[in-house]
């Protein structure tokens, strides 16, 4: 359960882990509407089916804005709507394989975050508990999405870790 004001909550986890269905119920906990910002792109069947089981598994209620870049205006444009944002680890791909500036990109999402008047829920992958990616590219995403979920971390008012579909309170 999250309070009805300005707080903002990082849901935590390795894949299947169970940080989206959570992160879903404690959005749901508050008044809805609720904006689910997601940063998937349907680039093959199976993330196109992924996709699916995903808005399948949310009641009504909620609004979905696809943002596969553009997360702090997807955020500026959910005013005092709760929000969940699904997921940063996918926001974070997009940036990297678009080439776009991720300092200039984590900016704009810090200034959004500032602006927000309502809880946020941002979701992310915990990529370090694995080994050492075998190429450059994988080792700069690894990099990069420690120190996202790092600088977001430190900013928020409540961490969570999800392990097996149970929440763990960091912070």
């Amino acid at each position: 359960m999250i309070a009805a004001s300005k707080t903002l909550t990082l849901v935590l986890g390795g894949a299947r882990s169970g940080k989206s269905r959570h992160a879903e119920a404690l959005v749901t906990s508050l008044p809805g509407p609720w904006r689910y910002v997601a940063t998937a792109q349907a680039l093959d069947a199976e993330m196109a089916d992924r996709i699916a089981l995903h808005r399948a598994r949310r009641a009504a209620g909620w609004i979905t804005v696809e943002a596969p870049l553009d997360l702090a205006g997807a955020l500026r444009a959910a005013a005092g709507q709760p929000v969940l944002v699904d997921c940063l680890t996918l926001w974070l791909t997009n940036l990297i394989l678009g080439g776009q500036d991720l300092a200039a990109a984590q900016g704009a999402l810090d200034s959004a975050l500032d602006l927000r008047d309502a809880p946020s829920v941002l979701v992310a992958n915990e990529v370090g508990l694995g080994i050492v990616p075998d190429n450059a590219l994988a080792r700069a995403f690894r990099d990069a999405a420690g120190r996202l979920n790092q600088h977001l971390a430190a900013r928020a008012d409540t961490v969570l870790f999800l392990v097996a579909g149970l929440p763990m309170r960091v912070k």
